[in-house]
């Protein structure tokens, strides 16, 4: 098994952990208020701290769309899911795409410098898609542009997204664009498989 295996593996269960972790601190933090404990008590309080970053701002959103705010551990609790699956997925590609240099530069094949560059392309497609989705939840977050993070997913998405959204107008109240950019992506990277990456493994992991 590689290196860069053993490194994915330990980066999924890593995130696994504190995506369970987070869980049980959410679970425990319902039951408390559930059973009435003392607030003021060292273990509710403990808990209370540990998972108020997580749980005050789902409910803020909720509060500002006028939904029941009780149901903020309920959509943490997806949100760390969506999230965790996300940085299993942006690992996943950097270490596919360097995976695959590697692979490459060891073959001693013919190809190898068109591959070296198939490699690089597909994985910077994939990471793109990962963009737009995160950019997508950001957006349902109600995630201020004034935000570094959403200033930098708008900046990098939005010449695809733009162009598209130019050709394909909304439907009704609903942006479509992110979907006709997933399928423009994905298309991208079909091509780049079959023709710069043609005989070679796309994916290693």
């Amino acid at each position: 098994m590689s290196v860069i295996t053993l490194l994915y593996l330990f980066i999924t269960w890593g995130v696994t952990a504190v995506i369970v972790a987070a869980i049980l601190l959410i679970v425990l933090r319902s039951l408390f208020n559930y059973m009435d404990v003392n607030p003021f008590s060292w273990s509710p309080r403990t808990v209370g701290r540990v998972t108020d970053p997580l749980i005050m701002p789902v409910r803020r959103v909720l509060v500002a769309f006028r939904i029941d705010p009780r149901a903020a551990p309920f959509i943490a609790v997806i949100l760390i899911i969506v999230a965790g699956y996300l940085v299993v997925q942006v690992a996943g590609g950097v270490l596919n795409t360097v995976a695959g240099i590697i692979f490459a530069l060891s073959s001693g094949r013919v190809g190898t410098p068109v591959a070296i560059i198939g490699y690089v392309i597909h994985g910077f497609l994939g990471l793109y898609t990962l963009a737009i989705f995160i950019r997508i939840i950001f957006s349902w977050l109600s995630m201020s542009y004034a935000n570094p993070w959403m200033r930098l997913l708008v900046r990098a998405t939005e010449p695809l997204l733009g162009a598209v959204r130019r050709f394909v107008p909304p439907v009704g109240m609903f942006d479509i664009s992110p979907i006709v950019a997933f399928l423009i992506v994905w298309i991208c990277q079909a091509a780049v498989a079959a023709t710069l990456l043609a005989g070679w493994p796309v994916r290693f992991f």
